[in-house]
């Protein structure tokens, strides 16, 4: 079986510049903290549940009535929890919404434009919704909703513009564990979040919530002077003059066909081949391109999971097994390491095979055995963090697969001869729909941990799972029937 050149002849060094590593940097810390400041949120739930039901402190002390009513959004924790599930559910509906709509704006507008305006602006509402709001002590459910969908809307620029700039810069080669690698700027974040905010959740939630937002600004502030959204810009070649090049280039890892001689699309992206200028392609033509509808679907039910994870998961710590919030905190980091682990090294064997869907396959099929194993975890912290990380391992690492490699496979496919007009859109198109996967699965998430408990919320994990599996089964069979083929072919050459 033959490697990728990439991974040829010491190609890594000669084939990246300085500007690759810096444009690989900058695309990965301007997401992860845009991550940074929603794990902030999910880390301060227990914190921001009690300040808004003062009930529990009120139990020994007297109060004046109007001080006491001031906090009083909910009679109790359940119905704050249910409101939080309600927020999270808010936020992944504007988000899924503003994904369709920024991966058209991407591929219309400088992707540096759009990217730095959403992180500070979104820097901004962050600071407003947590910061501002308890230091002016004014507590109302119709406001922190209207924050939270715009913060939604602007947190969706992120990840369409950030995956179409890396599409720019790295080819076909060896993306499978260059993305695998760069996707896990979505964990570094949660773990970047969760460290700040653990770091100073003593003084307040509200100072967690400060802290992120105006590292998140600061962050925006340097993609705006500093991000070169492709080789163009400095005069260098793009990918594809580069790609032409190599044999491997001219095999997609997504195909929508095993014989491109006997397939003729309904509709061409560039009328003639010589046209040096390609226009940005029509939502419409995005959702037909071979592999992008399956996986989108793929995608909302394992988007569902792991955020599912990310959101409740130091939430769940707490409750379930009564440890400090911070501890808590702390602890769920151990999912993003195996988010980490996980789509880096199955990156590098989707690489090897050529092949992407076999390699997600098997690790969801081993996911559902990890949430089984998990939610029998004991009350123990060490147990609990190992077998946190595998679950991360097999959940988040498919999961990291999809939003990034896969969909820069989607965006650069040879029906559409590579343009990376497409990318931005295929990249909403995959993401948005799996947010709104995303979003229905945390108003359910608290909903059955309120009314049946957590044991239910995992069968329930367990379930979307096996239905990530369905909705790729047909692709899974057409790249194994090939990978197949491909071996008897080799074993016949002999």
């Amino acid at each position: 079986m033959a490697w990728p050149s990439v991974f040829q002849r010491g190609t890594v060094l000669s084939r990246f510049s300085h500007h690759h590593v810096v444009v690989f940097l900058l695309t990965f810390f301007s997401y992860s903290l845009l991550h940074a400041s929603r794990k902030t949120f999910s880390n301060v739930k227990v914190s921001i549940s009690k300040q808004w039901t003062p009930n529990a402190f009120n139990a020994t002390v007297e109060l004046p009535v109007e001080i006491w009513s001031s906090n009083h959004l909910f009679p109790n924790t359940e119905e704050a929890t249910l409101f939080l599930g309600t927020l999270d559910t808010i936020f992944l509906f504007s988000y899924a919404v503003g994904l369709f709509i920024s991966g058209v704006v991407g591929d219309r507008l400088n992707l540096r434009w759009v990217l730095s305006f959403g992180m500070c602006s979104s820097a901004l509402v962050v600071f407003v919704f947590g910061t501002v709001t308890e230091w002016l002590h004014f507590y109302n459910r119709w406001l922190y909703c209207c924050l939270w969908i715009v913060n939604g809307l602007l947190q969706s620029t992120g990840w369409p513009c950030v995956v179409a700039v890396m599409g720019n810069w790295f080819g076909k080669a060896g993306r499978g564990v260059v993305f695998g690698l760069w996707s896990a700027c979505a964990s570094v974040g949660n773990i970047l979040g969760a460290c700040l905010a653990s770091s100073v959740l003593q003084y307040g939630y509200e100072y967690a919530f400060l802290v992120t937002a105006s590292v998140q600004f600061a962050g925006g502030i340097v993609i705006f002077f500093g991000l070169l959204v492709s080789p163009e810009e400095i005069g260098l070649p793009g990918i594809e003059a580069e790609e032409n090049f190599e044999e491997d280039s001219h095999r997609p890892l997504i195909n929508g066909i095993e014989n491109e001689d006997e397939y003729e699309p309904n509709y061409s992206i560039q009328e003639d081949s010589t046209v040096t200028q390609v226009k940005a392609i029509s939502f419409y033509q995005a959702c037909c391109l071979p592999g992008v509808i399956p996986y989108s679907l793929a995608y909302a039910c394992l988007k569902l999971v792991n955020y599912s994870f990310f959101f409740w998961l130091p939430f769940y710590l707490s409750n379930n097994f009564r440890w400090k919030e911070a501890e808590a905190d702390q602890l769920s980091i151990w999912y993003d390491v195996g988010g980490i682990i996980g789509g880096t090294l199955q990156g590098f064997i989707s690489d090897i095979l050529q092949k992407r869907a076999p390699v997600l396959a098997l690790s969801l099929l081993l996911a559902v055995g990890s949430l089984v194993g998990y939610s029998r975890s004991p009350n123990d912290k060490s147990i609990n963090a190992l077998l946190m990380t595998v679950t991360g391992f097999f959940i988040g690492g498919p999961s990291n697969m999809i939003s990034s490699a896969i969909s820069a496979d989607l965006g650069r496919q040879e029906l559409i001869q590579g343009s990376s007009e497409a990318l931005a859109t295929v990249t909403g198109i995959v993401d948005g729909t799996g947010s709104i996967g995303a979003a229905v699965g945390q108003y359910l998430v608290s909903l059955i941990q309120d009314n049946l408990g957590w044991m239910w919320v995992f069968y329930f994990f367990i379930l979307m799972t096996s239905c990530t599996i369905l909705f790729i089964s047909p692709l899974i069979v057409r790249e194994m029937s090939s990978l197949v083929q491909r071996r008897q072919a080799h074993i016949l050459s002999e």
